[in-house]
């Protein structure tokens, strides 16, 4: 008889609850977790990326006039050479 009232209670605390929650806004933490995580690896995979070192700084560099065309097509040769 003792065994039939646990079942029935941890079924009822179950159906109320879901399985070990207890209650409360906790599922809300789960499917936060994974958001912080993709934004988090998307900056990071955004900045290692964005300039591609080297390159991108002598392309910032001719962007701003500070490297003429040929220079910066003779920089560009060697560092694609590496």
């Amino acid at each position: 008889m003792t065994d039939i009232i646990t079942e029935a209670v941890i079924a009822s605390n179950l159906h109320e609850h879901g399985p070990g929650f207890g209650g409360g806004p906790w599922f809300l933490l789960i499917p936060l977790f994974w958001i912080a995580v993709f934004v988090t690896v998307g900056i990071v995979f955004k900045r290692r990326f964005r300039n591609h070192g080297a390159v991108g700084v002598l392309r910032e560099r001719f962007a701003r006039g500070e490297v003429s065309e040929e220079e910066y097509r003779e920089r560009l040769e060697v560092l694609r050479k590496r």
